[in-house]
């Protein structure tokens, strides 16, 4: 069993989609079911989780339509606007839906230290786990800190890291990135996912040498069972196909033991999301 943890789908319209600019052109249409599967089936990867895009109630709702009707869809993480008198309605209404299994802010695109540590923002943070939910954690390797303090604020809540903290691998760049994750691995309701690298990297020349410290990075701080596969696609096209990715991270696990693979690949995913 292989679960790919981290997916959009979208209906592109520029004015919904405005981060997708002039040299993202690759990922400027329609991303829906069909071709989410057939790019699952190119892996052997047999379903996915599909991640918010846009933060509106409108998408999340949608997202919970389409998992309720295709199995390869094992489970969603929305939005919900957290920081909102409103939250719990929002929460009940959506976690009815036992497809929901969390819920997701970009903070990489907010003056992330401030809403991190926004009361409001927090306060709604502390009512996901009435429900069961994950928070996923979208930031760059520059809002580590903030997160660390963020995340400390709620040790009972279940934190997932997209994209292992984005950094820059652009630059070849580690330091305060690994002091940073080693930091984020310590506090044992935290995971991650190996998703959304090659954005971060060279789009045009990355080579699998480029992103082996990071990936070994992240091994050693959260280990296999802490750490889940993930593809960010589309997004992921701008830089690679979906087989590509898949099987550079695959070369990279291949050393693990059988045990330790299938957690990296479906147990970590399905432990972390209580997927049905």
């Amino acid at each position: 069993m292989k679960i790919d943890a981290h997916h959009h789908f979208w209906k592109y319209d520029p004015k919904e989609y405005g981060w997708i600019n002039e040299n993202m052109k690759a990922i400027r249409r329609d991303f829906l079911v069909p071709e989410l599967t057939a790019a699952l089936g190119s892996a052997g990867v047999d379903g996915a989780i599909s991640v918010q895009a846009r933060q509106t109630l409108e998408e999340t709702r949608w997202l919970l339509e389409i998992a309720s009707r295709e199995k390869i869809i094992r489970g969603v993480v929305g939005w919900v606007d957290l920081a909102s008198p409103n939250v719990d309605s929002q929460l009940a209404r959506f976690a009815s839906n036992r497809k929901l299994r969390g819920v997701r802010h970009v903070l990489q695109e907010e003056p992330a230290d401030q809403l991190m540590d926004d009361p409001k923002f927090n306060a709604g943070v502390a009512r996901l786990r009435n429900y069961g939910l994950v928070y996923d954690v979208l930031i760059f390797e520059r809002h580590l800190k903030q997160a660390l303090r963020f995340i400390d604020r709620h040790p009972g809540q279940i934190f997932v890291l997209d994209h292992v903290a984005k950094p820059r691998i652009r630059e070849h760049v580690l330091g305060d990135w690994v002091t940073g994750i080693r930091e984020f691995a310590r506090r044992p309701n935290t995971y991650c996912k190996v998703s959304g690298m090659v954005t971060e990297a060279d789009w045009r020349h990355w080579k699998p040498a480029d992103l082996k410290p990071y990936i070994a990075t992240v091994m050693e701080a959260f280990t296999p069972k802490r750490l889940m596969f993930g593809s960010d696609w589309p997004v992921a096209l701008v830089a690679s196909d979906y087989k590509r990715w898949h099987d550079t991270v695959a070369a990279e696990v291949a050393m693990l033991s059988r045990q330790e693979q299938d957690r990296f690949w479906s147990g970590t995913a399905t432990e972390a999301y209580s997927l049905p």
